[in-house]
């Protein structure tokens, strides 16, 4: 049987695949007595990629309501930010608290 040159031009029917958005987590930040606030702004510039402004209002945030989100991401990118702000805040040896709680 030869092939009919109709057909090789037919489309195809692609069974369409939805791909569910990936689960979002908040970073956050908790008050404590001794992290200053220049450094909660520094960390908030530094890893968070916030500009001064921005960073300062989170920074009153978390003073004045006692937590703060940082941002919200994917699990690996939470989880990365949380790693990094703990580490630069032991490295300057504050205990300021880093978690992360998934994002309703």
């Amino acid at each position: 049987m030869l092939p009919h040159p109709q057909l090789d031009e037919a489309p195809v029917a692609e069974a369409e695949e939805k791909t569910a958005e990936p689960p979002l987590f908040k970073v956050l930040l908790h008050n404590d007595d001794y992290t200053t606030m220049d450094f909660v702004v520094y960390v908030l510039q530094s890893i968070f990629n916030m500009l001064e402004d921005q960073a300062f209002q989170v920074m009153l945030n978390v003073h004045v309501k006692g937590i703060g989100v940082a941002g919200v991401y994917t699990f690996e990118v939470a989880e990365m930010k949380v790693a990094k702000t703990t580490a630069l805040a032991r490295e300057h040896e504050f205990p300021l608290l880093c978690t992360m709680e998934k994002d309703i």
